[in-house]
């Protein structure tokens, strides 16, 4: 799967995507990120001061008043104009290679969307092999964004953030962890909402809510300010029934 995301930072996403599973599945070839700045799409405003480089604005104030400034529709969709291309091209080849068709999801990061969850996830990991985060900051994005590209709206939570990039990291990370060989499948079935998710409770080893039991690995006994811990005995029964039974329990 491709991830093309629109941010106005780029280089906020390194340290997060080039470490552990997500770095380890771009170099597998089994995910890949792309960034795009609206900036490189506008012309500079010419500077009026002496060694002051030109300002590429993106942004104006809102039609109506208020406070704060809005990311304005062209930039994002010259941006994507870019994004689409990019993409056509490489469905042109994949289709020659494998005979199908691929498909695109078109989103935006926006506090009064659609709550993101692991259904979403699932079905995205599923169905999708190109997505396209545009990520807002500030007020937010023009709303004709939404109405020209047919996107959809996603939030994270109910929560307000300072941008959408973090949003496209947490989103970028629960969908592509869903991918063959990102992560093994023996992993996923034990984890919170497997059982929710594809209606498999005996073999998810997860209760009615979906959430998953507690772990414990060494030691034994942990000790902590005067106090001791201690890993629950059925664990250590080597009981396999006991400790399904625990697990569904907790």
């Amino acid at each position: 799967m491709n991830f093309h995301i629109i941010t106005l930072f780029p280089e906020s996403f390194a340290s997060y995507l080039n470490e552990s599973i997500l770095a380890r599945a771009q170099k597998e070839k089994k995910i890949s990120f792309k960034f795009y700045n609206p900036r490189d799409s506008v012309k500079p405003t010419i500077s009026q001061k002496k060694n002051e480089k030109p300002y590429l604005r993106v942004d104006d104030k809102p039609y109506g008043g208020g406070a704060g400034m809005v990311l304005q529709a062209e930039p994002i969709l010259q941006t994507f104009t870019k994004v689409e291309k990019l993409i056509l091209k490489q469905n042109k080849n994949f289709d020659q290679t494998n005979k199908k068709s691929r498909k695109t999801k078109v989103v935006i990061f926006s506090a009064k969307g659609e709550f993101f969850n692991q259904k979403i996830a699932y079905d995205w990991a599923n169905k999708y092999d190109d997505i396209i985060f545009i990520t807002g900051r500030y007020e937010g994005i023009d709303e004709r964004v939404k109405q020209a590209l047919k996107a959809e709206e996603i939030s994270i939570g109910p929560y307000v953030l300072t941008d959408g990039d973090i949003a496209a990291m947490v989103v970028s990370s629960a969908v592509a962890r869903l991918l063959p060989g990102v992560i093994r499948l023996e992993s996923l079935k034990e984890e919170s909402y497997w059982n929710l998710l594809l209606k498999k409770e005996k073999d998810s080893g997860v209760g009615d809510n979906g959430l998953e039991y507690p772990h414990y690995t060494r030691p034994e006994v942990l000790e902590y300010k005067g106090k001791k811990y201690r890993v629950p005995k059925v664990l250590l029964s080597g009981n396999h029934k006991k400790i399904e039974e625990w697990r569904l329990k907790k």
